[in-house]
């Protein structure tokens, strides 16, 4: 039977778990987290990633990161995830106030919130506003395997530009 003395030592054992794919246990020693001290951001993030990614019950994933982020507003980790779920759920006054807070918070993977940006805009069919955040991911892009999604990205929504553009005919003779 495992002790725990601090919740630190707690969340470390759920971050463990997780990590090993235990993801009910790491979901029990979470929420005795939150049970003990319901202002443990890290916690909530944490249960927003499993009830996101894994359960796929995105009220309370929503609820879990926008808290995490209200706790704790300088951890970056938490953005990209709630912008995810956001853009997801196409919620567009949401995605803009949450990419402004991510954009000025430090640590943040600008590359990541401007191509969630692009694949908002592009969901949503304003070419134009896609390419230029995904122009920005692009510029601030620093892994490769990242790039070449980027790149694929800029390519995609130019072929969707051309594809809406209006034709125009001459007659000439």
């Amino acid at each position: 039977m495992d002790t725990y003395y601090t919740i630190e030592e707690k969340y470390l054992q759920a971050v463990d778990k997780i990590s090993y794919g235990k993801t009910p246990k790491a979901l029990k020693l979470l929420n005795e987290i939150i049970s003990n001290d319901p202002l443990y951001a890290r916690a909530h993030h944490q249960l927003g990633m499993i009830y996101y990614y894994e359960i796929k019950d995105y009220q309370t994933a929503g609820y879990h990161f926008k808290t995490c982020m209200e706790l704790e507003p300088k951890f970056p980790d938490n953005y990209v995830h709630y912008l995810d779920l956001l853009v997801f759920l196409n919620m567009e006054k949401s995605v803009d106030a949450i990419s402004v807070k991510a954009l000025t918070t430090q640590g943040i993977d600008t590359a990541g919130i401007y191509d969630l940006l692009g694949l908002f805009y592009e969901k949503n069919k304003n070419w134009a506003a896609a390419l230029v955040n995904y122009q920005k991911a692009f510029m601030e892009v620093t892994d490769n395997k990242d790039k070449a999604d980027i790149e694929l990205s800029l390519k995609r929504v130019r072929s969707k530009m051309k594809q809406t553009q209006a034709y125009t005919y001459h007659i000439t003779e």
